[in-house]
């Protein structure tokens, strides 16, 4: 990372980051182009491990991609605000962000897609205990990203005016 000064590297702040993102975003290979696509997510670290959880339909353009090459990447961030200036280039922004790479697992095990389904609702909820159907649960297509390589960075201004 070039800006050392805004590297986080602390499990904590991490997982504090990512927990205030609502949006994942997944680059996906499509031939020679990437596809972006914006999802809501569940996210846990479990075993040492990152896992980011995602549903969608069965089919689609999205589980084409994922079917063809699982290796993806992705971007979250938060507390965008812009930071002003007297000109152009004294203009900046405020924000903290993770960016990296995974492979993708699509999950069958109904125990498994319930887990992860539950990981979604509290990221986007804060909600605990949901009950999913047995027809919803064999319905949807649930998917798990295992991150392999991560970064975090973030530009704040001091505490008194971060506003969190």
């Amino acid at each position: 990372m070039r800006r050392k000064d805004r590297e986080v590297t602390d499990p904590g702040k991490i997982q504090a980051i990512i927990q205030d993102c609502h949006c994942c975003r997944l680059g996906l290979q499509d031939g020679n182009r990437i596809y972006i696509v914006p999802l809501n997510f569940g996210y846990e670290e479990k075993q040492g491990k990152r896992l980011f959880y995602f549903h969608g339909a069965k089919e689609g353009r999205k589980m084409d991609l994922i079917a063809k090459n699982p290796n993806v990447g992705f971007e979250l961030d938060t507390h965008y605000r812009l930071k002003e200036g007297a000109s152009a280039c004294e203009y900046s922004a405020y924000f903290q962000s993770v960016v990296g790479s995974g492979r993708i697992a699509f999950l069958a095990d109904i125990e498994d897609k319930k887990h992860a389904l539950q990981a979604i609702m509290r990221q986007g909820t804060g909600k605990e205990q949901w009950l999913f159907s047995e027809a919803m649960l064999r319905a949807v297509c649930v998917f798990q990203l295992e991150v392999e390589e991560l970064s975090c960075k973030e530009h704040v201004p001091d505490r008194h005016g971060w506003g969190l």
